[in-house]
């Protein structure tokens, strides 16, 4: 009965048992496909039939442009690789992609939201103005010119990682910053917060401990549908040719681009199964933030229990008469 417990109370089940009809039907769907995608992320060494780069087996090149067979179930490219090899570690570059890049994006915004929000004057006009300019810069133009400015175009796996990363953070600090600093505005402004002032608190610990705490709240929300943007913005850098070079890891963007002269001749394996595992990936991410955000809004909370009560049950919980009463059969 414990253990029962525990695991009612683990994030994602208690989420899905307060969901209901379409919208659960919509969070597990994104949890599945957010499942195959991790699972094909980290298994990848051992799920691949072949490596990223790999040209060649015990029989001899694997030939280019080759259709789906049994040595090649979805075919090769037109470089030569594997087309069911290079979707499977693709998913592992997004993932350290994602990883890296969400985690340089809540440390730098969170800590900047703090500082602004909670100490104000000055800092905090300069700080939102550097973020609103930001902010009001074209995404995918921004992730250019920093992807540009970090590593010069392609690079290798980790160097590009970091550079694709750096890029996306560029982008995604702004509104974490953004939401940080307007949770602390409100925050600081609490019973609590002016207490720890009286008794002497100091305000570094005011701020890590009693404000921080309290200011992130909505930040799982956030980043769930950052990480879909994420994945569409690294396939964006590598479609245009500023991603990681396909001797150092498998990139969909990138396999997406080199396949658009196959799609001209009839060819569509190579060019099918990079982009559906973009499709599918960001849509599943994107249920699971959607789904998360709807289920953290009372008001929609309120909406569903509503519709899921008929309305004698809702006469029931406003008038002390019973059904009889009414000639209603029980």
């Amino acid at each position: 009965m414990a253990r029962r417990r525990m695991l009612q109370r683990l994030p994602v089940v208690r989420q899905v048992r307060q969901s209901v009809g379409l919208q659960r039907g919509m969070l597990v769907a994104g949890l599945v496909l957010t499942a195959v995608f991790l699972l094909c992320a980290i298994l990848a060494p051992w799920v691949a039939p072949y490596g990223y780069n790999q040209l060649r087996d015990a029989d001899g090149n694997f030939g280019a442009q080759q259709p789906p067979s049994a040595a090649h179930p979805l075919g090769t490219t037109v470089g030569g690789y594997d087309v069911l090899s290079r979707v499977i570690w693709g998913a592992q570059t997004a993932l350290l992609v994602i990883l890296v890049a969400l985690a340089l994006s809540v440390i730098v915004g969170v800590l900047l939201g703090l500082v602004s929000g909670y100490l104000g004057g000055w800092v905090d006009r300069v700080l939102v103005v550097i973020a609103d300019a930001v902010y009001a810069f074209p995404t995918l133009l921004l992730a250019i010119v920093a992807a540009i400015a970090i590593s010069g175009g392609q690079s290798g796996l980790w160097p590009g990682v970091l550079a694709a990363a750096v890029s996306i953070t560029v982008v995604f600090v702004p509104q974490y910053f953004r939401v940080v600093r307007a949770e602390v505005v409100r925050v600081k402004a609490e019973a609590f917060v002016e207490s720890a002032k009286v008794i002497g608190a100091s305000t570094p610990r005011i701020m890590f401990r009693h404000v921080l705490r309290n200011s992130t709240r909505t930040l799982p929300l956030i980043v769930t549908l950052n990480a879909s943007e994420a994945i569409a913005t690294l396939a964006a850098l590598g479609f245009l040719g500023f991603g990681i070079e396909p001797t150092a890891a498998a990139e969909w963007g990138y396999d997406l681009n080199k396949s658009i002269s196959d799609v001209a001749a009839g060819i569509w394996w190579t060019a099918v199964p990079p982009g559906l595992a973009i499709v599918l990936v960001v849509l599943g991410i994107t249920l699971i933030g959607e789904s998360l955000n709807d289920l953290a809004d009372p008001r929609l909370r309120a909406r569903r229990r509503a519709v899921a009560t008929t309305p004698a049950d809702a006469v029931d919980e406003t008038e002390p008469a019973s059904r009889e009463e009414r000639g209603e059969v029980p």
